[in-house]
């Protein structure tokens, strides 16, 4: 399957929109995760930390699951292909890693975060509260990175497919742009 070229570049902008929404989201969750840590109030941590919540609970996993998504239909749409090249096979793999990580880590905590804080305990555990979001945010800065310098070259399957692609027809390779 191949997207042309209205449709590539469609799929383009809808990925690099979430992905940037999905590191902004991550930055401001870390923001707000440090407010809580450092305030002095406990009306101000209560409201950082249910700020926190909202966030993770309704935006975290929409732009995890279409950065995901849109970077899949990209990746196997274009002549990059998934496992073709290392920096798309690393982002994918890395995608899905803080997708799942998002899931099962980092909205647990806030929520567990979140009721500790309401039942006037305070932030039981402080590291916990900023540890999701650096890592998070850490691994976008890498990505976006990654998807600008385009690293490390064709795996064993992307040298075998340019192989192949030499010996077609007119023997040129393609290469596209947005």
């Amino acid at each position: 399957m191949k997207l042309d070229r209205p449709a590539r570049r469609a799929t383009l902008v809808v990925h690099v929109i979430a992905a940037a929404g999905w590191l902004g989201l991550t930055l401001g969750l870390l923001a707000l995760a440090v407010t809580a840590i450092t305030t002095e109030s406990p009306a101000m941590t209560e409201a950082t930390v249910r700020s926190m919540k909202v966030f993770a609970d309704w935006l975290i996993l929409p732009l995890a699951l279409l950065t995901l998504l849109s970077g899949l239909v990209l990746s196997l749409g274009t002549p990059w292909g998934l496992a073709r090249h290392r920096w798309v096979y690393t982002k994918f793999w890395m995608t899905l890693g803080t997708t799942v990580a998002s899931v099962f880590a980092l909205r647990p905590g806030v929520t567990d975060a979140a009721a500790s804080v309401a039942s006037g305990a305070g932030v039981l555990d402080p590291t916990d509260l900023v540890a999701g979001p650096i890592v998070s945010l850490s691994a976008y800065l890498f990505m976006t990175v990654v998807s600008v310098l385009k690293p490390w070259g064709l795996t064993k399957r992307g040298r075998k497919h340019r192989a192949g692609s030499r010996n077609a027809v007119d023997g040129r390779g393609v290469r596209q742009t947005a």
